[in-house]
């Protein structure tokens, strides 16, 4: 077919079509059920599947208190607006709660009939108060009187006494009572103290746990006195804890965010989750009082809120074998701290000879530290820029950035106070570093800052050079462990130039007229995707190969998603790994036939975002902070970046198909469904499992080439420029 008659044929296709959209809610809920498969994967190490499960429970909370909080304000309002699925807010609310009912079944199922035995089996127990022995009995007692019995505080439910106010997220005890005088119903609430683990060891046995819960139910009938308890049930509410700062009618953002985060306690209950033996009076006293349809009631056939399942593998002793095996991550040696007597700028003489590429956590993050440490104590550094949007409770971050305030060097720094869930933190990161001299830009009016930029300003031999680290993740020491990314380190001219420029832009009035390398949103990542998707259409359609390869987080955005169906009409191959939300339905019939969508969900959150296009065999390759999502492209200040070196491009290509490969970890988009791939003839293969092996190859390597150096160090062999980058090949075994 002609390339006008391909044209013409696509034309009459409407790619916007609901019917070729998945709506965004429950797809991500389809996500949710895809890390409750781990959990329920017998191939994952027993004490992980724990933690999956947690995971599973905690992101679902998050889901409630943002997502569905925000359909149901617009619910509640009459918005009846469609998505881009075709759905109102009133139906998305009644299918979520539909499919949230059929979860909260599975991962209790999974908990109790699954989880619990294989746990028994290795002799871990979670106990109720009456399985103790006699002494492990008067050990939890004893608990009980000394620790929880001063911090408890019953409050009564009567004319006089209003119901309590409840906090997000908190563990209560509601009480059915009867005054044993007169015979009258009574009701009240007693709250789980969150200041004590969820958990308490007994003694006498080593991997013994009782619930805090159950402690409290087991003797706090002295708080009752002269009345009998007829039901005491545990149950828990979710509320609408979204932050909605008015910021055009605020000049201190700051000051805002504060107020929204005391304010948000008090938002709506979009979740009642009771204890499934409740009573009927019991139970129908709190749907009245809180105001619940009975659609948003979860009874709960086991502990409410699993959350403590992700700290419970933790506090096990022993059973190495129930866990991920631990293994070290690659620590390129360019990129370490050098020792105490050499020259500290050995990390940009090496930026200076060649980029690097990181793969997170195979790489280790520690070169990153390493790299805000020694810009921090150089005295040839003038100035360090950064983004900040989330970091660790204990970040050496902050802590020498604040070190290179106090040596006298400039240091900027953009904290994102609005980073969800991450407000309070970031709050008090961003006065810790104004106390320490720094100068902090409270996010921009309108627009969360979302990229992932490092520049040191440094003066050297020749003059001032520009230091870059740009990345797909945040700078959190923390998260690095579990979180995969890709960050480049450059002190490539052009690069350096625009990052400047988007400083300049991030903390004053400048509107940079053009960037040569790096692309930025709001607009202009989404006016550069739809070139580069163009440009392989264009190809396509003149019979030349064409092949467009992603990988996100999410893929929302329904202009992308658009474009990328016109790119499949045409002919373009396009290869997707969607870790979560996915709206592009796949094998619809001239529309997404040319379109494969991957997922992979395993022991790292996959986090890291690339975009790949042929582009006539010239083969582009960038990294971003940015999903395919419309808040990514509009609403938030972005980067995406190309990776230009040659080595470093060729190991980034390797990365994507060694996750396309994926048949462990992976699972495959059909229609807005993601099922596990045909494995029948093919050998297993895991990806994630494959990086940690080449980083533990490559650490093994450098130490045996360490012990050689110690064992003759009088010989002196420079490392070629080809060993140098060995690491960067992502070679395979033959």
């Amino acid at each position: 077919m002609s390339a006008a008659k391909k044209k013409k044929k696509n034309a009459k296709i409407d790619f916007n079509n609901p019917l070729y959209y998945t709506n965004r809610e429950l797809s991500w809920l389809d996500f949710n059920d895809r890390v409750l498969e781990e959990a329920r994967d017998p191939d994952n190490p027993l004490l992980e599947r724990l933690n999956f499960l947690g995971i599973s429970q905690s992101n679902v909370d998050e889901f409630f208190m943002v997502r569905v909080a925000s359909l149901i304000k617009l619910d509640a309002v009459n918005i009846d607006s469609l998505d881009l699925a075709g759905m109102t807010p009133g139906e998305q609310i009644t299918e979520i709660n539909l499919r949230e009912h059929a979860a909260v079944e599975k991962r209790y199922s999974t908990y109790n009939r699954s989880l619990l035995p294989l746990l028994a089996k290795e002799n871990i127990h979670l106990l109720r108060p009456c399985e103790l022995t006699e002494g492990q009995y008067e050990f939890v007692r004893r608990y009980y009187l000394d620790e929880l019995y001063p911090v408890l505080t019953p409050m009564a439910d009567d004319s006089s006494r209003p119901f309590p106010f409840l906090q997000n997220n908190s563990l209560n005890i509601a009480l059915h009572l009867t005054d044993e005088k007169s015979g009258s119903a009574a009701f009240a609430t007693l709250r789980v103290p969150d200041l004590f683990p969820r958990f308490l060891r007994v003694p006498d046995a080593e991997n013994s746990f009782v619930l805090l819960e159950d402690i409290i139910r087991e003797f706090f009938e002295n708080l009752f006195h002269g009345y009998h308890v007829d039901d005491a049930s545990t149950y828990r509410v979710i509320r609408d804890m979204d932050l909605d700062v008015a910021e055009q009618d605020t000049s201190d953002l700051l000051r805002a965010v504060q107020t929204q985060l005391r304010e948000r306690e008090h938002g709506s209950v979009m979740r009642l989750e009771v204890q499934d033996s409740m009573d009927e009076t019991l139970s129908e006293h709190l749907i009245n009082i809180l105001q619940v349809p009975e659609t948003m009631v979860y009874r709960i056939n086991g502990p409410i809120d699993l959350t403590f399942l992700k700290k419970l593998p933790r506090a096990i002793t022993g059973h190495e074998d129930l866990r991920y095996k631990p293994f070290s991550s690659f620590h390129r040696l360019q990129l370490q701290m050098p020792e105490l007597d050499k020259d500290s700028s050995n990390m940009f003489a090496a930026i200076r000879q060649q980029d690097f590429l990181l793969h997170h956590p195979y790489d280790s993050f520690s070169a990153v530290i390493n790299f805000i440490h020694q810009a921090a104590n150089d005295e040839r550094v003038l100035a360090i820029k950064m983004t900040l949007y989330r970091v660790s409770s204990g970040s050496p971050v902050v802590k020498y950035l604040a070190q290179a305030a106090q040596h006298g060097k400039q240091v900027t720094v953009l904290v994102e106070v609005k980073a969800r869930f991450d407000e309070q933190n970031n709050v008090r990161w961003a006065k810790e570093l104004e106390r320490a001299g720094c100068h902090v830009i409270y996010g921009l009016v309108g627009l969360k800052t979302h990229s992932k930029i490092l520049l040191v300003i440094r003066r050297d031999d020749d003059g001032i050079r520009r230091y870059l680290h740009l990345a797909t993740g945040n700078y959190n020491d923390v998260t690095a462990h579990f979180y995969t990314d890709l960050g480049l380190l450059t002190c490539d001219r052009a690069m350096g130039v625009d990052a400047t420029n988007l400083f300049n832009m991030l903390s004053g009035f400048s509107r940079p007229p053009y960037f040569h390398q790096l692309h930025i949103s709001p607009e202009g990542i989404r006016a550069f995707i739809y070139q580069k998707i163009e440009n392989e259409i264009e190809a396509a359609n003149n019979g030349r190969p064409a092949l467009i390869r992603m990988k996100m987080n999410s893929l929302s955005d329904q202009e992308v998603i658009a474009k990328l169906y016109q790119a499949s009409a045409a002919g373009v191959t396009i290869q997707l790994i969607v870790r979560g939300i996915c709206c592009l339905r796949a094998g619809i019939p001239g529309v997404s036939e040319n379109i494969e969508v991957h997922s992979i969900v395993g022991r790292f959150l996959e986090h890291s975002r690339i975009y790949y296009f042929y582009n006539e065999g010239a083969e582009d390759i960038y990294l971003s902070s940015a999903d395919m999502m419309t808040r990514n492209l509009n609403r938030r200040v972005e980067l995406l970046f190309p990776v230009q070196q040659a080595d470093l491009r060729e190991r980034l290509y390797k990365i994507f198909q060694d996750m396309w490969e994926d048949n462990v970890k992976g699972r495959v988009l059909e229609g807005d469904t993601f099922v596990r791939p045909d494995r029948r003839g093919q050998q297993l293969y895991n990806s994630q499992d494959h990086f940690i092996d080449q980083a533990e190859r490559h650490t093994a390597k450098l130490r045996k080439a360490e012990e050689a150096a110690r064992q003759q160090p009088e010989v002196f062999q420079p490392m070629s420029r080809h060993d140098d980058a060995l690491p960067e090949t992502g070679e395979t075994d033959s």
